[in-house]
């Protein structure tokens, strides 16, 4: 796998792609029909609205809050949004579509401990590189109405069961050796989630997301690989 640099380059256009996407999604909502300045406009509006959740919470964060931080009047932010609710779900769709992308598994991970590497490693770089949009769906999903609040689970959802079935198809080939391929699958998330929800922790050490990447790989690794594919 490329390095975070690489990653980082992709992204970028993964990101404008899911921002216009949103754009189409909702042209029928969104006043300004200049789409080259529509988009730009909706990923400050993201960024932003992600930075003041994250600092005093979605629910408290008032379209005010967003005009100044943004320096978007009042009035043209309701030409993007209609209400916080359609803000909302225009956040949990993209971060949907942007970790469903992210993670689509390439042709060259063709065996199971290769595929295991590649999702934990593009999960961490994923998440390095939008830890805001992470931390917000993991800190502000328990204050979400019931439907956002299950969009949000039914995504963690569907990360972990990449992971259960790449464990699933290394225990068919005898390369991994859990019991309980679900339950591995839930006990690896937390070690995906601290790194975005622990910044800090890191920060004071010094570690990259490189290095936390291979502690991480090493350590499961460690735990699911039969004996034999340890020595391969």
């Amino acid at each position: 796998m490329s390095g975070y640099d690489a990653f980082l380059r992709e992204l970028e256009d993964l990101k404008a792609d899911v921002c216009r996407e949103t754009y189409c999604r909702h042209r029928d909502r969104i006043k300004v029909k200049n789409e080259e300045v529509a988009v730009g406009r909706l990923a400050a509006i993201f960024e932003h609205a992600l930075e003041i959740s994250n600092d005093m919470g979605f629910q408290a964060m008032s379209v005010r809050d967003l005009s100044e931080r943004t320096g978007i009047s009042m009035g043209a932010l309701y030409s993007y949004i209609e209400s916080k609710e359609m803000l909302l779900d225009m956040i949990l769709c993209q971060v949907r579509v942007a970790v469903e992308r992210a993670l689509a598994l390439p042709e060259a991970a063709q065996n199971p401990r290769q595929r295991l590497r590649w999702l934990l490693r593009r999960h961490l770089y994923l998440s390095e590189a939008m830890q805001g949009w992470f931390y917000f769906s993991y800190m502000e999903s328990r204050h979400f109405e019931k439907e956002a609040r299950e969009r949000a689970i039914a995504g963690e959802l569907r990360t972990e069961k990449l992971f259960i079935d790449c464990l699933k198809a290394g225990i068919e080939q005898g390369v991994f050796r859990p019991r309980d391929p679900e339950l591995t699958a839930a006990l690896i998330k937390p070690l995906l989630q601290e790194w975005y929800l622990k910044r800090w922790k890191y920060r004071r050490r010094g570690l990259k997301v490189d290095a936390y990447a291979d502690a991480v790989t090493e350590f499961i690794e460690a735990a699911v690989l039969m004996p034999t594919a340890c020595q391969q």
